[in-house]
């Protein structure tokens, strides 16, 4: 009888190669699905987390507005605002290094809570009653009425809440044909948040540095700015020119204005038309050094790649474009600008 063969352990079986093949395949998609999520450990991750946890507690200060009474209509007002612009100054820290997608769709939250805020100070301004006045004049021996008693006194208005609530900061509001100077470094509003509102035909002067810029309804002026170490919000402008350097600035309905900027991340505009953009030229004794703490010391071109927020950035917005070369204003010194 001859004998059975051995097997022959050189070469795997058919099961035992199918289940490797398996495994294999499992240990890729394990492998896939840890590079495709987000290390906790990564600045885009580590962003998210602070951006959630900002908006939350911004959202929740709106909500406090809503339900608050006239008597604290302007702190709950204050309140908000701040958590606002503290989840500004999360997006503008980040703006270099997240990715397209991510810092848009911060922007956009942002943006959406900075008009939830203006339409809840709109809700708060108690509204003026109607009544009808007679303007014909009394008969000179009128008919007596048999006496009543007097009407209720009503109650007095309360005050609209001012725009130092809709607005943070300090800042320069309600201006015309005014030349308007600020140097942040000696003041006591050094590196906080500072306001331009509702100037007409105003030269401004803003030598420093600060948090945050808010310009909001200006015509007819010329404004120029340091640093800005965090974001630049500009809403409703005509006929303006802007020169400054900041981390992101946002445009809001401008309309024929010029842009001289550096700016970190690019810029976004929105219902805007006739906006042109040009190279940052400003220049003041110490500037550099403000460039440098407020992380601005690089020219990043970013000043050319503008978004308008209702355009895709494959297709030219006809909204904004690029001011000549011949047309652009040279280096503006303003050293000898005085307060």
């Amino acid at each position: 009888m001859e004998p059975e063969p051995e097997p022959d352990h050189s070469k795997p079986s058919a099961a035992a190669a199918a289940g490797g093949h398996r495994k294999h395949l499992a240990m890729l998609e394990r492998l896939s699905k840890r590079a495709a999520a987000p290390s906790q450990d990564s600045p885009v991750a580590a962003f998210l987390s602070r951006f959630a946890a900002a908006k939350l507690a911004a959202e929740s200060a709106l909500s406090a507005c809503r339900s608050s009474s006239p008597d604290d209509a302007q702190p709950s007002l204050s309140a908000a605002a701040a958590a606002i612009d503290d989840l500004d100054r999360i997006v503008a820290e980040a703006s270099h290094s997240l990715p397209p997608y991510e810092l848009r769709s911060a922007l956009a939250a942002a943006s959406d809570l900075r008009a939830a805020h203006r339409m809840a100070a709109s809700d708060l301004r108690p509204k003026k009653s109607f009544s009808f006045r007679n303007k014909s004049k009394a008969p000179k021996n009128p008919p007596q009425d048999p006496p009543t008693s007097p009407p209720p006194t009503p109650p007095p208005e309360q005050p609209n809440p001012s725009v130092e609530a809709i607005l943070p900061g300090f800042g320069f509001r309600g201006r015309r044909d005014a030349k308007l100077v600020k140097d942040l470094r000696v003041s006591d509003e050094k590196d906080g948040d500072f306001t331009l509102a509702d100037l007409v035909c105003c030269q401004v002067y803003l030598k420093g540095k600060c948090r945050a810029l808010y310009v909001h309804k200006l015509k007819d002026c010329r404004v120029f700015v340091g640093a800005v170490f965090g974001s630049v919000l500009i809403e409703d402008v005509e006929h303006c020119t802007f020169v400054m350097a900041a981390h992101q600035i946002r445009i809001h309905e401008a309309r024929a204005t010029d842009f001289y900027l550096r700016v970190r991340s690019r810029p976004i505009i929105e219902d805007c038309s006739g906006v042109r953009f040009a190279p940052h030229a400003l220049k003041y004794e110490g500037i550099g050094e403000d460039l440098r703490d407020a992380g601005l010391e690089e020219e990043t071109g970013n000043w050319a790649n503008v978004d308008d927020f209702k355009w895709l950035r494959a297709v030219q917005s006809p909204n904004w474009c690029l001011v000549p070369e011949e047309e652009r204003l040279q280096t503006i010194d303003i050293s000898d600008v005085q307060e």
